[in-house]
């Protein structure tokens, strides 16, 4: 497999079989591409109930945004860990937002499991974040089967109510995976680093048999299909709202 620019400079990937082609690929889908003005930074806020959500759920699209703007600034927020845990989130972040411009990784320890029990605590708290004016927010989505998940969605359409939200998925064992409209193609460096940075940074989750490369692969496999990634991989979202 070979990849080029095809029609309108898009990624196209071209299969090959002795020299010959047997086909191309191009997705036919008009991308849409983020302003990149090199005097202002691209803020954006990543929100994840627990230590490994963030980068689960859009990790990839994280680097991919990190490789394509110089500019990008971060705010990277965790609302639940413990001692542990809190360790293996600051150094996941570290590894993940490495060339921001500028990160701020924000650490709570709301309890797991209980959000929904202490919504008046985490909403003080989001209030304090719309100081971070961001441009682009991720977050979870408002199907998911998790409690915590659900009341952290809920706050940042609450708190955010006219900016571009991106919310992300997490598989688990519920199964409510769904169908996302909104797709981030990945090159093979991305995702693999992706994975790799997973692993690497979560050692207290390895044990979990749903904590494998293969799971975060075949999701982004799965979506990569869907949406005619060049690479065969991708994030995907559910987008709400969106002005074109």
């Amino acid at each position: 497999m070979a990849l080029h620019r095809g029609k309108y400079g898009r990624p196209t990937a071209t299969f090959e079989t002795a020299g010959t082609t047997v086909f191309s690929i191009e997705p036919l889908m008009l991308p849409l591409r983020l302003p990149q003005n090199g005097a202002s930074p691209l803020k954006v806020l990543c929100l994840g109930s627990h230590s490994d959500d963030i980068e689960i759920g859009c990790g990839g699209t994280i680097l991919r945004l990190l490789s394509a703007h110089p500019n990008l600034e971060v705010v990277w927020v965790v609302f639940s860990s413990n001692k542990e845990r809190e360790q293996e989130a600051r150094s996941s972040a570290e590894l993940f937002l490495a060339s921001a411009r500028k990160k701020e990784i924000l650490i709570n320890g709301f309890r797991d499991g209980f959000f929904p029990f202490d919504g008046a605590e985490i909403k003080s708290f989001f209030e304090g974040l719309k100081r971070t004016s961001p441009d682009l927010i991720f977050t979870h989505n408002r199907n998911d089967a998790h409690q915590d998940h659900r009341l952290i969605e809920q706050m940042t359409w609450n708190t955010f109510r006219n900016h571009l939200i991106l919310e992300y998925e997490i598989p688990k064992y519920d199964g409510d995976m769904g169908q996302p409209n909104f797709f981030v193609p990945l090159e093979q460096e991305i995702y693999q680093k992706k994975v790799r940075f997973l692993m690497e940074a979560f050692q207290t989750q390895r044990s979990k048999r749903w904590f494998e490369p293969e799971t975060f692969l075949a999701l982004m496999r799965l979506r990569g299909m869907e949406c005619v990634a060049p690479s065969g991989y991708a994030e995907a979202f559910y987008c709400r709202k969106l002005v074109l």
